[in-house]
């Protein structure tokens, strides 16, 4: 067999043939993968809607609204009584890029619990927004009384030590859940129609 000559053309049309027969595979591949990947995404979330909503109260069902980027898993008791939202909510300030983040919102208004669902912190530092020493400062606060800034620029959040631009995404994305809550909580409160 004769080899071919060298130019241009043969290349182009190697590269394109490497080209397509690359993204099918990958794409076959992502299409094999993607039930699974999805599976875990929404243990997760279920997992943090439960550890951010943990009260006394018994969860007898959960409704969720999308409003504004913002996810709301809408709690509701065994009598339709509301007793909470988690709220998936982000901050694309940290200083690894976009952090999400559950928050857990009571019908009283104050932080339940506050969960980290995903963040590419530098670790030792802002990373450590993961650990309960950071992220419990949040429990049980009233946002009327606590405010949601690191204490640098004026708020009641302790920043990790050395990792202030992470701690400032961190408080920004609760602040985002709080805001979007006490927007809609009248909303909210009408909810619980058990469809």
């Amino acid at each position: 067999m004769a080899k071919k000559e060298s130019t241009l053309k043969n290349m182009l049309i190697a590269l394109m043939v490497i080209t397509i027969v690359s993204g099918g595979v990958l794409g076959f591949i992502y299409g094999l993968t993607k039930p699974a990947i999805d599976q875990v995404e929404a243990n997760k979330n279920k997992a943090a809607i439960e550890e951010v909503l943990k009260t006394d109260v018994a969860i007898a069902h959960i409704e969720t609204q999308v409003i504004e980027d913002l996810t709301y898993n809408l709690a509701f008791g065994a009598d339709n009584q509301f007793i909470g939202a988690a709220i998936k909510t982000y901050s694309k300030n940290g200083f690894g890029g976009r952090i999400d983040l559950m928050v857990g919102m009571l019908a009283n208004g104050n932080i339940n619990k506050v969960s980290v669902l995903s963040q590419a912190e530098t670790p030792g530092l802002g990373a450590n927004m993961v650990n309960e020493k950071f992220k419990g400062q949040f429990d049980g606060k009233n946002p009327a009384d606590f405010k949601l800034k690191v204490k640098k620029d004026g708020g009641d959040v302790d920043a990790i030590t050395a990792a202030t631009i992470s701690s400032r995404a961190f408080s920004e994305a609760v602040d985002l859940a709080v805001r979007g809550f006490e927007a809609n909580k009248d909303q909210f409160m009408k909810g619980g129609n058990n469809e």
